[in-house]
């Protein structure tokens, strides 16, 4: 009998969880077979690993002591995935995820092309949803992983940077802050807003960096919260209020002077785009892939924007 590293998995999540129900269902197991994947390990090791006393399960001194090694087993395996996929261009099956509505309406649909046509035989599957959605389909696991505007801190769940962005503030045509070539929160805050929803990540970044800057966003006078950016912004277009967004999302918007992007001088709202998964998760091949993906992009315009700058200095 060899330990194998699903072994090592199982009990990791035993552990974490605190019960063989609870690790059953994140692993997508029965509880028999936990009990008996467990029990295997115990026999390899000679030794009791957990105590099923009392109603939750705690660990042996044995225990104890090959914990850190499951959990370095699984960073472990969760590196060698990351750095293979680099190389794994014969890639199949479906990759399912959801994606925040910023990212899975303007930012994604770019990149999903290229990555198409390096991977032409992965099936991608996308939910465009809330973040408090994407993790409730998460939890229940109906999704591999998602793609979000804010991090989330939750025990259960790893949050991981992909991408950058930055929220600028969008006016309408003829507003009289359109005119200015810049404005503080302040003389923003006097003006009606339009916003996404409670749950939203944009909203989440925007409200953050008001608290942050001793601005109660209560105070702002909301008109309006809408479901979709599509609807803010054409909300604001309307002439109802100002917004928040990511300048991804309104590009058609302002090449043809329907809104405008007014830079905030006293604040900034620079934000990154998070991948989130179950700890106890490990991701399919393909979306390990994807996600390199998207930091190499990430990674590529970071770098031709400093050698553009460094072009206009000189």
């Amino acid at each position: 009998m060899a330990l194998n590293f699903h072994q090592l998995h199982i009990f990791h999540t035993v552990a974490e969880k605190g019960s063989f129900s609870a690790a059953a269902a994140a692993m997508h197991m029965t509880q028999p077979a936990v009990t008996m994947q467990i029990q295997t390990l115990e026999e390899y090791f000679g030794t009791k690993l957990l105590n099923r006393s009392t109603k939750k399960i705690e660990l042996t001194e044995s225990g104890r002591m090959l914990l850190p090694y499951a959990r370095r087993s699984i960073e472990l395996m969760r590196e060698t995935d990351t750095e293979m996929a680099r190389f794994t261009h014969k890639l199949e099956g479906r990759l399912q995820f959801g994606a925040s509505n910023t990212i899975g309406e303007y930012v994604l649909p770019p990149l999903l092309v290229p990555f198409g046509r390096q991977h032409p035989n992965i099936a991608i599957s996308l939910k465009v949803m809330n973040t408090t959605q994407i993790l409730d389909e998460i939890a229940r696991h109906t999704l591999n992983f998602g793609l979000v505007e804010a991090p989330v801190v939750h025990p259960d769940i790893v949050s991981e940077s992909v991408m950058h962005d930055e929220l600028r503030l969008i006016v309408p045509a003829g507003h009289a802050l359109a005119r200015q070539s810049s404005v503080t929160l302040e003389e923003a805050s006097a003006y009606p807003f339009v916003l996404r929803e409670e749950g939203s990540g944009t909203r989440q970044v925007m409200e953050d960096e008001w608290r942050a800057k001793g601005i109660d966003p209560s105070r702002l006078q909301t008109v309006m919260e809408l479901g979709s950016t599509g609807a803010v912004k054409s909300a604001v277009e309307a002439g109802l209020g100002l917004t928040m967004l990511s300048p991804s999302s309104v590009k058609h918007e302002l090449s043809l002077g329907l809104l405008h992007a007014v830079p905030v001088r006293d604040a900034s709202f620079k934000r990154q785009f998070y991948s989130v998964r179950l700890k106890s998760t490990l991701l399919p091949i393909a979306a390990v892939a994807f996600l390199n993906f998207l930091r190499d992009r990430q990674t590529e315009s970071a770098g031709t924007e400093t050698e553009g700058g460094s072009r206009d200095e000189a």
